[in-house]
């Protein structure tokens, strides 16, 4: 048996839900109730063991664990989870981007995972890439410029539209609609014939032909089916299921499409998932990113170092950089900085402001040039014994 201070220990500071995955974990196993409360024992010594002292730098050691190795890091662009036909920025630029707190990253893509339903049947992962990827009307059908009678002819292909499973009533419909909308461009008029399934654009202004060529662009390049922002999606099969890797991000519209399992879907975009999910979900995907851009560079960092920087990056409700415009630009200490970037300004600012430096920080007490507030520097001496 255990002493008694571990026993009491384990009753007082073991989380139940900690308890219970343990008692999950160990079903089935033949254990006695003294052999769980010992490996439960075992659990909170190591958890004691791995705590880190009061008073650690534990700023500077996560900054030096992450920037180390960082040094050695390429600067390349891989392709992606072996998918031949998708580029996405990784080393060096993908973790600059993540501390960054870019808005859109360089090479933006998904990993759309299916329900077991539509993961498991290859035909059915293609109808949902469909729904997902972006197909301009040009796809579809015929396209032709009538330059003596100035219009736009567009002939769909029934056949065409049935594989893809969309009605060309529904195309009819959607590619006037979307010019005006999304593509901004709206100096035309047009006839539809269900029946015969065409559609034709003519320009307001009859007289010039520019008009004409730009309405056929605009008509060429209109998305019809899918998701705008999503340029390519390229299914592959793996651990037993078709998995959806995307070219360019879009989860809101994406966890509307029937088939995609929203609890295992994500993205590269840390801001996106912050508006979209909130900013717990953002500092879980600043983890992640971190963790594996590093990780595939063989580069083993421990994650409670990653975690400290998501933390801060995220602990006023929104996902802020490191740099000037974020954490490093909001200290309150104006040495700090002061220290980092656009030195003169700060000062300045400061000075016409009447700002007091209190010299808590690390950065303004090296530059004071007294002992830092931190590990034997944080012990005060408050009264002398009597002799």
């Amino acid at each position: 048996m255990l002493p008694e201070q571990d026993q009491r220990i384990s009753e007082t500071d073991v989380p139940v839900k900690t308890r219970e995955q343990l008692r999950k974990y160990l079903a089935g196993k033949e254990i006695t109730a003294e052999q769980f409360d010992q490996i439960l024992n075992r659990v909170i010594n190591e958890y004691q063991n791995t705590r880190i002292e009061a008073c650690e730098a534990v700023g500077v050691i996560a900054a030096q664990s992450i920037g180390e190795p960082g040094t050695q890091m390429t600067m390349r662009t891989f392709h992606y989870a072996g998918v031949a036909e998708i580029n996405v920025t990784l080393g060096l630029p993908r973790l600059i981007e993540i501390m960054d707190a870019r808005k859109e990253p360089s090479t933006p893509t998904m990993t759309i995972f299916l329900e077991p339903e539509y993961g498991n049947d290859r035909d059915k992962a293609r109808e949902v890439s469909w729904q997902i990827e972006a197909a301009p009307l040009h796809e579809f059908g015929d396209i032709t410029t009538d330059m003596e009678n100035m219009q736009v002819v567009i002939h769909l292909n029934v056949a065409v539209c049935d594989k893809r499973k969309i009605q060309p009533s529904a195309i009819l419909e959607i590619a006037p609609r979307k010019i005006r909308e999304r593509r901004h461009y709206r100096d035309f008029e047009f006839e539809v014939d269900e029946k015969a399934a065409y559609i034709v654009f003519m320009p307001k202004d009859r007289e010039s032909y520019q008009n004409l060529f730009q309405l056929a662009e605009h008509v060429r390049n209109v998305i019809v089916q899918g998701i705008d922002d999503i340029e390519r999606v390229v299914v592959r099969k793996e651990s037993g299921e078709y998995i959806l890797y995307t070219e360019g991000s879009n989860i809101k519209d994406t966890f509307e499409v029937e088939g995609v399992d929203t609890t295992r879907t994500r993205t590269n975009n840390i801001s996106e998932i912050s508006q979209v999910l909130g900013i717990e979900a953002a500092r879980n995907a600043i983890i992640h990113e971190a963790l594996s851009t590093l990780g595939e560079q063989g580069i083993l960092v421990d994650v409670r170092h990653i975690m400290l920087v998501a933390d801060m990056m995220c602990m006023e409700g929104e996902v802020k950089q490191i740099g000037r415009h974020g954490i490093a630009g909001e200290k309150e200490s104006v040495l700090s900085r002061a220290a980092f970037e656009v030195t003169v300004n700060h000062l300045l600012d400061a000075a016409v402001a009447n700002e007091v430096d209190e010299l808590s920080g690390v950065t303004e007490n090296v530059i004071v040039g007294q002992p830092i507030q931190l590990g034997t520097g944080d012990v005060k001496l408050i009264a002398k014994p009597m002799n």
